[in-house]
Formats: C-alpha cells, sequence, structure tokens
C-alpha cells in the first residue's frame, strides 16, 4: 500500500469505468408546421357558385325591404285605413320594426343550427321561409275587408319574414367567408351587400314603375299587391341555385376534425355544444365589437334605403314618385361601388376602410341634410350621395371582417346573434326612431344628428376590432386561390406575419419518448 511522507497508508479507490446512460426524454408537442396538404385551395368554380347561390338570397331579402320601405304610405291606409295620416305612416314604421324584432330568436335558432348541421342546409330553410311569407303578403286582404284581422295578418307575415332573415344575413356571410380565399375574402364577401343594395333598388324601381303606370288609387286598391306576389317566382329561382350549392371547405373541415386532439378545437368545439348562451360567454367581447359596428352601419344604411323616401316626401314636399326616384340612381352608383370598396380593404385592410366609413358619416352628415334641406333636385342628389358614401365603405366591409371575429365552430352562431341583435336594435328601427324623434324636436336636422351619434359608438368598436384582412379565419386553416400559392405559403411560413400558427387546428402530435439504452454498469 503506498505511504505518504508521514507514514501514514494512503487509502486508493478502484478505478472505476461507468457506462454514461442517457436520461429518458419524456414526450413533448412538435412544433407546428403548416404543409401543403393543411391548406385548401379553392375551387374557382364552386366559389362561383356559392356566392350566386348566396346573392340571390340577400338581394330577394332587400328586394322586399325595398317593397315594402317604398310602400309605406300605401301600407298603412290599406292595413289601418281608419287612421290619421300620421298614425298611418307610424304604424307602417313599426310594422317594419317588428320584422326586426324576430331577427334575434332567427339568428339564435339558425345560427345555432348552422354550427350543428351545416350551413348550406340552413340557407335552403331560410330562402324558402322568407319567399313564402313574402308572397303571402301579396295576397292578404285589408282593413276595410276584415278589420283588424288585417293589420295582425300583416304583423305575423313580417314576423315570420324576420324569423327567416336572422339566419339569412349570417348564415350568408358565414357561407361567402369561409369559401373564398384570405386574400380576397373581403372581395367577394362584398358582392352580398352589392346584391342587397340591388335588390333594395330593383323593389324600389318596381314600385316606382308602378306608381307612375297605375296611379295611387289603383296603386291602394290592388296594385301594391304585385310587387309581393312576385316575390315567389323570384324565390322559387333562388332557391334552385342555392339548393346547387354544398357545403362551405372549412366546415366540413371541422366535420372531418371532430377527433382531433387540437386543445384548440376541442376548446371551440365545446363552446359550441354549449349553444348561444356558451358562445356569449366565451365571445362577448367580440359580440360587443361587432354589434357596435353593426348599429354604426346599419343606421346608416336603412335611414338611406327605408327612410329618406318618407323623409322627402314628409318633410321635404316631394312626391311619392319623385321621393322614390331620386334615391334610386344613388343606390345602384353605391351597389355597384360596393365590391370596389371590398377589394381596396383587402389591400389596406378592414379597419383603415371602417374609419372611413365612420369619419365620413361624422363628416358629412350635417352638409347632407343640408344639402337636401335646398328643395332643389340637384342638391338633393348631393345630399344622398354623402350620405351613401360613408355607407359604402362600412357595409362593403361587414361580410368579412365580422364572421372573422368567432372561429369555425361557433361563426354562424356568433354572427346570427350579435348581427341580429344589432339591427333589431338600431337598424330597423331607424326609420321608426327618426320619424319620432322629429315629431318631438321639430327640426330637420334630426336625422343629421342620429348618424353622428351612432358612428362615434362605431368609431369606438373599430379601435378595437383586430385586423383580420389576408389572414385565416379564427379555427381554420389557410385558404388560397392556386397550388403555387400554397407552395408559397408553406415555404414562407416563418416571415408571414399574417400567419399565427398558434391559432390553427393542427392535431396534436407527439416526438416519442427516447428508450432507455441500457442499465448503468460498474468495472473495477
Amino acid at each position: 500500500m503506498p505511504i505518504d511522507s508521514n507514514s501514514n497508508p494512503v487509502k486508493t479507490e478502484a478505478k472505476s469505468s461507468v457506462k454514461p446512460v442517457k436520461a429518458k426524454r419524456p414526450e413533448r408537442l412538435k412544433k407546428r408546421r403548416l404543409s401543403k396538404s393543411d391548406i385548401n385551395v379553392v375551387n374557382q368554380p364552386m366559389l362561383k357558385r356559392a356566392l350566386g347561390g348566396t346573392v340571390v338570397g340577400n338581394t330577394m331579402e332587400w328586394y322586399d325591404v325595398g317593397v315594402y320601405g317604398y310602400l309605406v304610405a300605401t301600407m298603412g291606409a290599406v292595413f289601418l285605413s281608419d287612421a290619421a295620416d300620421n298614425v298611418q305612416v307610424l304604424f307602417s314604421f313599426g310594422v317594419f320594426a317588428v320584422t326586426f324584432v324576430a331577427r334575434p330568436l332567427g339568428g339564435v335558432v339558425f345560427g345555432y343550427l348552422g354550427d350543428k348541421i351545416g350551413r348550406q342546409k340552413v340557407l335552403a330553410t331560410t330562402l324558402i321561409m322568407m319567399a313564402a311569407s313574402t308572397f303571402a303578403i301579396g295576397l292578404l286582404p285589408g282593413y276595410a275587408t276584415i278589420g283588424w284581422w288585417a293589420p295582425v295578418l300583416l304583423v305575423l307575415m313580417k314576423l315570420i319574414q324576420g324569423f327567416s332573415t336572422g339566419g339569412e344575413y349570417a348564415g350568408a356571410t358565414t357561407f361567402v367567408s369561409e369559401y373564398a380565399p384570405d386574400k380576397r375574402r373581403g372581395f367577394f364577401a362584398s358582392f352580398l351587400d352589392m346584391g342587397s343594395y340591388l335588390g333594395f333598388a330593383i323593389g324600389a324601381a318596381m314600385v316606382s314603375v308602378m306608381q307612375l303606370t297605375l296611379g295611387a288609387s289603383t296603386m291602394q286598391e290592388w296594385g301594391w299587391r304585385i310587387p309581393f306576389l312576385i316575390a315567389g317566382p323570384l324565390g322559387a329561382i333562388a332557391i334552385y341555385f342555392r339548393l346547387k350549392i354544398e357545403e362551405s371547405p372549412q366546415f366540413q373541415a371541422t366535420l372531418d376534425a371532430q377527433e382531433s386532439s387540437s386543445k384548440e378545437a376541442q376548446a371551440n368545439d365545446e363552446v359550441a355544444a354549449k349553444g348561444p348562451l356558451g358562445i356569449v360567454m366565451a365571445y362577448w367581447r367580440q359580440m360587443i365589437v361587432a354589434i357596435l359596428l353593426v348599429a354604426a352601419a346599419n343606421t346608416a344604411g336603412y335611414a338611406l334605403t327605408s327612410y329618406m323616401p318618407t323623409y322627402l316626401t314628409e318633410s321635404k314636399g316631394y312626391d311619392p314618385v319623385h321621393g322614390t326616384l331620386l334615391t334610386l340612381p344613388v343606390l345602384v352608383i353605391m351597389a355597384i361601388c360596393i365590391p370596389l370598396t371590398g377589394r381596396l380593404s383587402d389591400r389596406i385592410g378592414r379597419r383603415p376602410v371602417l374609419w372611413i366609413g365612420a369619419g365620413s358619416t361624422i363628416l358629412f352628415a350635417f352638409p347632407a341634410f343640408m344639402l337636401i334641406g335646398i328643395g332643389e333636385i340637384w342638391s338633393t342628389l348631393a345630399g344622398l350621395a354623402l350620405i351613401a358614401f360613408p355607407v359604402t365603405f362600412y357595409v362593403a366591409n361587414l361580410a368579412s371582417a365580422l364572421p372573422a371575429l368567432f372561429p369555425t365552430p361557433s361563426r354562424y352562431g356568433g354572427m346570427g346573434i350579435a348581427y341580429n341583435f344589432a339591427v333589431a336594435i338600431f337598424g330597423g328601427t331607424t326609420p321608426f326612431i327618426i320619424q319620432g324623434l322629429m315629431e318631438l324636436l321639430h327640426t330637420d336636422m334630426t336625422p343629421a344628428y342620429y348618424l353622428i351619434a351612432t358612428s362615434i359608438i362605431g368609431a369606438v368598436a373599430i379601435f378595437f376590432l383586430r385586423e383580420s384582412a389576408g389572414r385565416p379565419l379564427p379555427g381554420s386553416m389557410p385558404s388560397v386561390d392556386t397550388e403555387q400559392e400554397a407552395i408559397e405559403l408553406v415555404a414562407g411560413q416563418d416571415d408571414n406575419p399574417n400567419l399565427d400558427l398558434n391559432e390553427m387546428p393542427f392535431d396534436e402530435t407527439y416526438e416519442p419518448a427516447t428508450p432507455p439504452e441500457g442499465i448503468p454498469t460498474v468495472r473495477a
């Protein structure tokens, strides 16, 4: 044994050899990466068919709004003939508002069904109900024939219209947004509102032509029925086109991935399974933003379409025919421009375009009604154009901005609740509220005050709106126009600011744990 300098033995340890052992690496989540198979390449013929099938329904909806809006004085005289003229007008506007009272219930019911059984089936149902109730109005007897039953039946038909319409716009915007490629969603979705205002213009033009050819007495006697009865064959054509479209690819992908282990997908499905209350509780912030935006946009929109003919007639001395005709060219030009502002939102973003809508409403409201107050045709057209300008920037973007607030499993339901509650409170009641305020305040500038107030509220909502232009819808994979675009998107996914892989419904896959590589041994 070795001895040190102090003669003490030194204890030595045997030299040992230990084979290092790798610790077992635990399972871990693989990094999320897009592959080409994850990306939806839009089927262009199917997109066009889907767009056409939804636009015809939206056109049908607003055709009825146009017809009724331009027959307000006549409908009051037919269904409440014993009342004073101002009471008849308020009654007609009240019946118009009743339609929107039923919309929230329709939005809740059809929104829930649309998220459960599919968008296409529900949209076909809403269109059938809408066309049938509009046609039935044309068959109703008047007050002179059945007394108080006449206004009761009219209200009933308008309630059915409102119930079905509650699922129409929310479903149509959801459907087209899910079909459209991410980079052109604003453009394609804006065609829905182009169809809306064209439908309104068609209904208004038909009423105007009949008023010119038949005269007021004939219109009140039986002519008012014709525009409503025409809704029957028009509705049948629209239903045919709608039945030809297929389910949206984003919703179909959600059905196919219901067994997915993705935490985000499971959470979204759980929210949708709780129904309307679960959607409101989970997405109440998005709901508030949507409601305020719809309030601002639809107040301006319904002021232009449904209230202005009466305003021009009752306050500015125009006869009913000219009150109708003066708004028609403005509506047609506005409808043509709506896809242009939709395309603009794809380039510069939804929020900037909506800012233009809110800001121009606030700036132009007073000048618009001052021009209308001059009483000349040129000044009236100029005033109407100043009202139409912000509406063009508002409505062209709601169809693409609002669906992007909600994930796919709850999108129809979220849209149905938010949009229809807002329209019921602010949109459809606009003519009634403004007319009532006019009677109370006795100033022709009342509509301007109301538009400014609602657009200030809308501007606050835009501040909290999340930009969605060019980005995949929440809970959905990216959607592109071509195979080449899909390849480029995969290659550049790390540097693309419009892609957030953490928000996409990937299947959760894990790297396996590393197996042990043996038992440690010690050799002396």
